[in-house]
């Protein structure tokens, strides 16, 4: 695993690490209605997964406009900004921002997708930023772990990778 760091302080991530070229591994988070959503609903598209520690921090907000505004102008990519926070305090999150388009699902309950993709914090209990695609046969053909998690994705690598995706 990579060597990660919060607030330059090192942590442990739970889980394993995904790469580019495996299979997307299966999670379930919830909605903000409190269903549950796994990586197969959006089944059939390409998802890019935006994984930030909280919606209520300045470098999240700012990821998940970004995400939301370039990937979700682009054909048959569903943008899934995946937290630990809670479900309420997301719903709240995206209606306060008045983006009613928005994805938000919480990992908080069970930490599925954080074990899963190897991005739980141990120390935290949040979810280190990291940035997933995934093609619409499920094959990972992007991953990126942020090595420090006050800093920002490499958005125009990603959204080249949304692009390439099939």
């Amino acid at each position: 695993m990579a060597d990660i760091t919060f607030k330059n302080n090192p942590v442990t991530l739970l889980g394993n690490e995904v790469k580019s070229g495996d299979t997307a591994p299966d999670f379930t988070v919830l909605a903000n209605d409190l269903s549950e959503v796994s990586l197969n609903d959006p089944k059939g598209k390409v998802r890019l997964i935006s994984v930030v520690p909280s919606l209520d921090t300045g470098v999240c907000d700012a990821q998940t406009r970004k995400f939301n505004e370039e990937a979700g102008s682009i054909d048959n990519v569903e943008v899934l900004t995946i937290s630990a926070d809670l479900p309420f305090a997301q719903r709240r999150w995206c209606g306060a921002n008045g983006l009613e388009n928005v994805k938000t699902f919480s990992d908080h309950r069970d930490m599925s997708f954080g074990e899963a993709y190897g991005v739980h914090m141990k120390e935290l209990r949040l979810l280190a930023r990291a940035v997933f695609v995934i093609d619409s046969n499920d094959k990972v053909t992007y991953a990126e772990y942020v090595s420090e998690g006050t800093n920002h994705p490499d958005y125009d690598a990603a959204i080249e990778a949304v692009k390439n995706a099939k």
